[in-house]
């Protein structure tokens, strides 16, 4: 089971109960504001972070309602943090569809980011526990940090692999990381069993990053984002990484020299993908999510066979071979 949908059927009933939970914690009296959220839960994308929540209790126990509000919790601090990147950003597009900054403007976008961080915390305090509204606040903390760290380590150029891991740790793997804790207090889920799961969702996490940067490298309107778009962010990722400290590559010096510049003109960008293409930096890429794909199976193979867990182990294969 590596379709993307199959995994999705397995828990359709507690996904429309979670929908149900987002859109009222949603509702408010202001015309204005109901217009947006409304326009903005038409492009909810794919809601990976509430499936694994909701596959976590699964794993565990059982999802129930408190489940439901921890995993709405995590979907809308999720979001408001897309929302606010989009204002940092400058973003025009989100999911081919115009973001909220570019059809209002930054101010009403970022109140409405700050309207969701507020329902988050509301959910996190509807799943009666209050280590789930901790996960939540530590969240918040944690990819505010990862993302002035990225801009902090692109500002100094100081990128290599353990940086690189270090940001997507903080960016990426924290949110599912939260999403099995969320679930697990949730269910009162034994804190051996919060451990151990919570490893393999951060290599989850690890493998979905990795994934979603390797597509800057190709170019494909389907994806969402233009190609060479991190680095015209000043974001250096894996690929490129790993092009860069082969001692042996074509154009070494030249391709070093490009990627410490602040400001990079089209066709420079397309010299570094194709330089990180060529030495085989996405070949790496993909090496490195086999790896933490084996080291995450491990973590789970004691465990009895469910309908969790393969759905996890699907979703893993599914990250890795996605195409958007």
């Amino acid at each position: 089971m590596t379709n993307f949908n199959e995994i999705k059927e397995t828990i359709s009933s507690e996904l429309d109960e979670l929908n149900i939970i987002i859109r009222q914690s949603l509702s408010s009296k202001s015309p204005l504001l109901n217009e947006i959220v409304a326009k903005y839960l038409t492009t909810k994308g794919k809601q990976i972070r509430p499936i694994i929540v909701i596959l976590s209790a699964n794993f565990f126990d059982k999802a129930n309602e408190h489940v439901l509000n921890g995993a709405a919790s995590i979907e809308l601090l999720h979001n408001a943090s897309l929302i606010h990147d989009d204002v940092v950003d400058e973003t025009k597009t989100r999911r081919g569809k115009a973001t909220i900054n570019s059809v209002w403007d930054n101010h009403i976008a970022v109140l409405v980011g700050d309207f969701f961080v507020s329902n988050a915390l509301s959910c996190a305090i509807a799943s009666g526990d209050i280590r789930v509204v901790k996960v939540i606040s530590e969240l918040g903390k944690e990819l505010s940090t990862g993302e002035i760290d990225q801009i902090d380590i692109a500002k100094h150029h100081n990128i290599n692999e353990k940086n690189y891991f270090q940001i997507i740790s903080k960016k990426t793997a924290s949110l599912f990381r939260s999403c099995v804790q969320v679930a697990g207090y949730s269910v009162k889920a034994k804190d051996e069993d919060i451990e151990k799961l919570s490893r393999f969702v951060e290599l989850l996490g690890l493998s979905f990053q990795i994934k979603d940067d390797i597509f800057d490298y190709f170019k494909d309107d389907s994806i969402g984002k233009p190609t060479g778009n991190d680095l015209r962010e000043g974001k250096v990722t894996l690929p490129l990484i790993y092009a860069l400290n082969k001692q042996d590559a074509k154009d070494l010096d030249e391709m070093k020299a490009l990627a410490q510049k602040d400001f990079l003109e089209d066709d420079e960008i397309e010299q570094l993908i194709e330089f990180a293409r060529r030495e085989g930096g996405i070949e790496y890429a993909y090496e490195t999510m086999e790896k933490l794909r084996e080291e995450a199976c491990n973590i789970l193979k004691d465990y009895p066979e469910s309908k969790a867990k393969s759905s996890f182990i699907s979703l893993f294969d599914y990250i890795i071979k996605r195409h958007y």
